[in-house]
């Protein structure tokens, strides 16, 4: 559906994408996690031939890209980062005057909108200005337009920011339906737990470069000890030091303790009727590997 290999770009001498490889698989959802800055959006926009590459070979649906991008997108979908639905249309004007971009008679697009308004929860939104939308109504038309082709191919661009969290759920199944319909799915993403449940596989990008890919759970079973206990409070940085040793690695960020640990109980046994301290005790997850592999320094 995709392949990446050996991808570079640089703007002004300053690399952003550094030997990339990648591949996606029919029918799966693979996710592109990563960093403000570490090369995800661009890495879209040269799998989309929007920009040329400086090396490497990309081909989208079995099209040579740059050369043939136009035929490629042709047969692709595109939720972007941030909304550009057209403001003077209505709901139902933003699908048929998107589905002309595609060749597409106005009678095979009235066709198709009724099922993708279901989709989107929005049939009783046909004839609705985009400014009287809410921003998760927004979200969801933005995914219903990028579907207006029955693309084999998705590409998601961060598609749940700014999201409540019942907007969030809805479109996460809506795009596992997608999925179990055979599409093929390219999510980038800053919710690991969005990861965590969608992705089949993943990879983790880094100053434009893949720095680990896998399943979900392959990579916390590979970086992550299976068990987490956070400890908050003014008192955790010397429980840190009186017990850390029980734990396997320890990190501290602020006043938390993060103990990674294969043995919790008597990690739990040091914090019985500490009244100065609380803790979580949780399975290890996506975004413990996340932070393992880019650090928890803030990225601009």
């Amino acid at each position: 559906m995709l392949t990446l290999q050996q991808v570079h770009k640089a703007y002004g001498g300053q690399a952003v994408v550094c030997g990339i490889d990648l591949e996606l698989r029919p029918g799966e959802c693979y996710g592109l996690l990563g960093p403000n800055g570490a090369g995800k959006t661009t890495t879209l926009r040269l799998a989309l031939g929007l920009t040329d590459p400086d090396s490497g070979r990309i081909e989208l649906l079995g099209e040579p890209i740059p050369g043939r991008a136009r035929e490629a997108r042709l047969r692709l979908g595109v939720v972007p980062q941030l909304d550009n639905l057209d403001p003077d249309f209505t709901v139902t004007e933003n699908l048929l005057v998107y589905g002309r971009y595609f060749g597409m008679r106005d009678a095979q697009i009235q066709a198709r909108i009724p099922g993708l308004l279901r989709f989107a929860g929005l049939e009783a939104r046909t004839g609705a200005k985009i400014t009287a939308l809410s921003g998760g109504m927004k979200r969801r038309l933005a995914l219903a337009r990028a579907l207006v082709n029955d693309p084999d191919l998705l590409f998601l661009d961060e598609p749940t920011t700014g999201l409540d969290p019942q907007a969030r759920h809805l479109i996460w199944e809506r795009l596992k339906q997608l999925v179990a319909q055979g599409k093929t799915l390219l999510l980038t993403t800053h919710f690991m737990d969005e990861a965590e449940r969608l992705c089949d596989r993943l990879s983790i990008l880094d100053r434009g470069r893949v720095i680990s890919s896998g399943t979900p759970q392959e990579l916390i079973g590979r970086f992550i000890e299976p068990q987490v206990i956070e400890v908050y409070g003014e008192g955790a940085q010397a429980w840190s030091a009186a017990s850390g040793h029980l734990c396997e690695r320890c990190e501290r960020a602020g006043e938390t303790v993060f103990c990674y640990t294969r043995d919790g109980d008597r990690v739990l046994e040091t914090l019985e009727g500490r009244q100065d301290l609380r803790y979580l005790h949780r399975r290890a997850n996506l975004e413990d590997v996340f932070l393992k592999l880019t650090g928890r320094d803030l990225r601009d």
